[in-house]
């Protein structure tokens, strides 16, 4: 059956007057037309919505956050000013509970200013009921509206519905995949008939091994850069968490989530979210390219248990009913867990910093891929 979504509508009248669409324009739309796009008019979270976060499975996840927030601000001097920025904030659960764990550190609580970069009016009526009360708070339509400063950025599941380009291997070299009309009307996964020039040049060493058929995709660095760049300048770090890989592979990541289930990506356009995995180490490679240094990544799974979540765990259900107990334990094995519907492993963390600041907490590579970023053998 056909589409006929308002947006699909307009996806193919742009295919028609223009040629095939590449992937990264058609993600763009879904997600982002100013009338139909999937986050600009809803909120997509929780039981009722397409899928959960960290942050709405357990009060510990953002509390744990803002004391990593607390260390990065001694590591960075101790500034008397300190902006608490969070790009996606959701419903503003995960900030409201950083915040309640920032209370306890009182002469950095007084010193900050929240900003929250959020584009959905669904989901920013939402967090300003959530965040009621909270002095010096400000939202943004864009990470360049944030006022300079040092800072703490916070980005949980945001890099994943950034647009992306995928490239299919072909005898001739790299062609672009793109969506194109079928015969019958629907949408439809299609390639470039050209290949796209110089592309081999610039692939990790791994990718150029790949054999014809194989998908790699790619995000442009512009994201990265701009959050690097900040810290580099004006001191602080940034936390990206996300699901994703260690190292750069090829792979067809690009996928659709409706009412929690997987979903075809071309069938009702504006109405799933549309992801793909993250690459944390063309993320590192990025930002150390500008001057930042890159801690990490680590598993989910590891930099939660470092920051002391199972003992935050313990002292939650000391205080519990049996039921509610039963409940944080559960949180805790989906939380940092390995397996069908844990986060742990299939989550990724990683830093960026301030070059002065060496170390991050929570953060050292156990695989040493910061090391091999520095000394430029990444493969």
């Amino acid at each position: 059956m056909i589409d006929q979504t308002a947006l699909a509508t307009e996806i193919k009248r742009l295919i028609k007057a223009a040629g095939p669409m590449p992937v990264w324009r058609y993600m763009e739309l879904c997600l982002g037309h100013p009338e139909h796009g999937y986050y600009v008019t809803r909120d997509p979270l929780g039981r009722e919505g397409d899928f959960t976060t960290s942050p709405e499975i357990s009060q510990m996840f953002g509390e744990l956050l803002g004391l990593w927030s607390a260390s990065v601000w001694k590591a960075a001097g101790e500034p008397q000013a300190l902006r608490l920025i969070e790009i996606g904030p959701g419903r503003g659960t995960m900030m409201a509970d950083a915040l309640r764990a920032l209370r306890v550190l009182p002469i950095l609580y007084q010193s900050l200013s929240v900003h929250l970069v959020e584009i959905n009016p669904v989901l920013r009526q939402k967090q300003q009921t959530t965040l009621a009360g909270i002095r010096n708070i400000h939202w943004h339509d864009s990470f360049d509206d944030v006022p300079e400063g040092p800072a703490v950025i916070l980005a949980n599941e945001y890099f994943d519905v950034l647009p992306i380009h995928q490239a299919i291997k072909r005898e001739t070299g790299w062609h672009e995949r793109v969506i194109e009309i079928g015969a019958s009307g629907e949408l439809m996964f299609g390639v470039a008939a050209d290949p796209i020039p110089g592309f081999e040049a610039l692939l990790p060493p791994l990718v150029r091994l790949a054999p014809p058929g194989a998908v790699f995709e790619w995000r442009p660095d512009a994201e990265i850069f701009e959050i690097a760049s900040r810290v580099r300048d004006q001191g602080g770090a940034a936390l990206i968490i996300d699901y994703g890989h260690l190292r750069s592979d090829v792979g067809d990541t690009f996928q659709a989530i409706a009412s929690h289930s997987y979903a075809d990506p071309l069938q009702h356009p504006g109405r799933a979210d549309l992801t793909a995995h993250v690459d944390f180490d063309a993320l590192g490679r990025a930002a150390e390219s500008v001057g930042a240094r890159a801690h990490g990544p680590v598993t989910q799974g590891a930099f939660l248990k470092r920051l002391g979540i199972e003992t935050r765990a313990l002292s939650l259900m000391a205080k519990a009913t049996a039921q509610v107990s039963e409940d944080i334990a559960g949180a805790l094995q989906r939380l940092t867990g390995e397996g069908r519907g844990a986060m742990g492993s299939m989550f990724k963390v990683i830093g960026v910093s301030d070059p002065k600041i060496e170390t991050l907490v929570a953060l050292s590579d156990d695989t040493d891929r910061a090391a091999e970023r520095r000394q430029g053998t990444n493969g």
